[in-house]
């Protein structure tokens, strides 16, 4: 296993996602089995994987990575359905394999994405788990980036 968990919390433009490929990057450099994806897309691909009757299938291969890269969750409000197999990809992950998330939302507001409030605390329990939680803040690097040009172009 790389790390327990990592979890990472922010505003948009405060480097979480660029962190997180950062560390994928590092884990595939020693020959770790990293996947780098956003919550929607995965969401996505379990439920046209279980539709497809592929889901256990699916579960176990992200079961099988060292590192599963987990971007933007808190962007995209998630349907039961598509929160119950999230869970079950967290819930498969759970102490055997490494997980870093990044999200938008800080804890107490995933019930605003995932409708199912005691599911969004065990995913919060299982994500929280030994985790190393680092909040990037709220300001916005891209943001401040284009008010230096800003202020530049304008002197």
């Amino acid at each position: 296993m790389l790390v327990n968990l990592s979890c990472q919390l922010g505003a948009s433009g405060t480097g979480k996602s660029h962190l997180l490929i950062s560390l994928g990057v590092a884990a595939c450099e020693q020959g770790r089995r990293v996947r780098y994806v956003t919550t929607a897309q995965l969401v996505n691909e379990l439920v046209e994987a279980a539709d497809d009757r592929k889901l256990s299938q699916l579960v176990a291969r992200y079961g099988r990575l060292d590192l599963l890269c987990l971007d933007e969750l808190g962007y995209v409000q998630l349907d039961g359905r598509g929160a119950v197999l999230l869970f079950q990809i967290v819930t498969e992950r759970e102490e055997k394999a490494s997980i870093i998330t990044a999200s938008n939302l800080p804890f107490s507001e995933w019930g605003s994405v995932i409708p199912d409030l005691r599911l969004v605390a065990a995913i919060v329990d299982r994500l929280t788990f030994h985790a190393h939680i680092i909040e990037t803040g709220s300001d916005s690097y891209r943001l401040r980036s284009t008010r230096r040009t800003r202020t530049r172009k304008s002197s």
